[in-house]
């Protein structure tokens, strides 16, 4: 067991880290004063000139799977491969993104088009790839995941009611869909859509992923969804309605009732990146509080010098590298012996993650005083984005579900009434509680997952 990183794990991790100190944050007073002018939904040009340099020193698309990947098809040239980073050499790099929340988009690893792209990457057809991963590797358009719907408990997706016919050599879909995050955005060109092609299939097997252009017949943007009354432009998160939208029946993603297959492929690493940013927004909130702390005086004294203050920076310390401990380890087994291997891992860090900000945050705020609360510092907006991830990508009650229900199946009694019926009761929810997670509800994932 060694906590050293590796000198490659280091050499990713420190080049990201340079480039956030030398041009992002820098670039953080023109990234505000650009998003403050004009339209809301536009392209913010200092992000489009940084995602330029990022490009030329290779710091692109830092997430794509390595060839080995098991998922992967090998049918094709190394056109669709980034530097292929591990997830855990991937985890320390999302870390450092985590820190300023645009610099994710500069490396082109923001979400949801790093979902999207693995999922083109693992299972689209060559034409598919030609078509929407080329120009999403290229920076040049976004794309959305459209599964959570409003009139159903999408942390359980096997309720989404969205229909998706075929009808000769297309499809018809028809449903809602919100916190389709990213539509607003002026360069998002396609969604990745769950919906059920077969109602009275298995209940895992109904489900479907089809392909969608925005600009087709019959998707409207009924209303953005504001969060704790941020809009997130120019990404957003939208209503949007699919009233008998057709799609040629070569848009269908690996093929009918397959969904939730995809989903599991795409959510495991989405849930990860999420946490692993998250660390790093944790950071930032503890570095801001230590800083504050030490400005102010307060009753005679500098305000660190309360001890109810040292408690709590004590306890963010202590808190931040614990959750990245565990982050580590989901990743490193991910990388080892698969994310179905890792569910219990992603799970734990997808409860533990976002937790941990919001407490950190939350101190940080209280330190800051009536300021805290404002937009001066960032951390309320933080405080916003780290709320939702407690619901993206699944619920805390699910994951919290399903990690418990795999700690039952260990140690069910051996003798006595119903003990067998606990076994069986105990395997199978396991797995169904993994699915369930695995394609549950997303602010994030179909909001701003991975």
């Amino acid at each position: 067991m060694d906590f050293e990183p590796t000198e490659r794990q280091a050499y990713w991790r420190d080049r990201v880290k340079s480039f956030i100190a030398d041009h992002i944050r820098p670039a953080v007073p023109t990234y505000l004063e650009q998003d403050a002018e004009g339209e809301r939904w536009k392209v913010i040009p200092v992000v489009e000139e940084l995602k330029a340099k990022a490009k030329a020193q290779g710091l692109w698309n830092l997430f794509m799977p390595p060839r080995n990947d098991s998922h992967h098809h090998v049918d094709e040239s190394f056109e669709f491969e980034g530097p292929g980073l591990t997830n855990l050499e991937y985890a320390m790099c999302a870390e450092e993104m985590g820190r300023i929340g645009f610099a994710s988009e500069v490396f082109n690893c923001s979400a949801p088009d790093t979902g999207n792209m693995e999922v083109f990457h693992r299972y689209g057809t060559r034409e598919q790839k030609d078509q929407w991963l080329n120009p999403l590797m290229n920076g040049e358009i976004r794309s959305a995941f459209l599964m959570t719907e409003p009139y159903t408990a999408s942390s359980d997706a096997t309720n989404i009611e969205t229909r998706i016919e075929k009808d000769g050599d297309e499809y018809v879909i028809n449903g809602r869909k919100w916190w389709s995050s990213g539509v607003g955005d002026p360069r998002c060109k396609v969604a990745i859509v769950m919906g059920k092609t077969d109602f009275s299939a298995q209940r895992h097997a109904q489900q479907s992923m089809i392909l969608m252009p925005l600009d087709a017949e019959g998707v409207t943007v009924l209303r953005h969804l504001p969060v704790f009354g941020y809009d997130d432009a120019p990404h957003g998160h939208m209503e949007v309605e699919l009233k008998d939208v057709r799609v040629p029946a070569s848009n269908m993603l690996l093929g009918e009732g397959r969904g939730f297959e995809i989903a599991q492929g795409r959510l495991g690493p989405g849930r990860i990146h999420h946490c692993m940013r998250t660390i790093g927004v944790a950071e930032e909130a503890l570095e801001k509080m230590c800083r504050r702390l030490q400005e102010r005086e307060a009753f005679g004294k500098p305000i660190y010098k309360h001890s109810v203050w040292e408690e709590r920076v004590a306890r963010a310390r202590i808190d931040i590298d614990m959750t990245r401990l565990l982050c580590l380890k989901a990743a490193d087994m991910m990388d080892k012996v698969g994310n179905k291997s890792a569910k219990q891992e992603i799970a734990m860090i997808k409860v533990q993650a976002p937790n941990m900000a919001l407490k950190i945050i939350d101190d940080a705020i209280q330190a800051h005083g009536g300021g805290g609360v404002s937009n001066d510092y960032g951390l309320a907006n933080a405080y916003a984005h780290q709320r939702t991830l407690r619901l993206a990508d699944g619920p805390d009650e699910v994951h919290a579900r399903s990690i418990a229900r795999m700690e039952f199946a260990k140690h069910a009694p051996n003798e006595g009434p119903g003990s067998n019926a606990l076994r069986g009761g105990n395997a199978h929810s396991a797995s169904a509680g993994s699915a369930g997670a695995s394609a549950g509800m997303s602010s994030g994932d179909v909001g701003a997952s991975r």
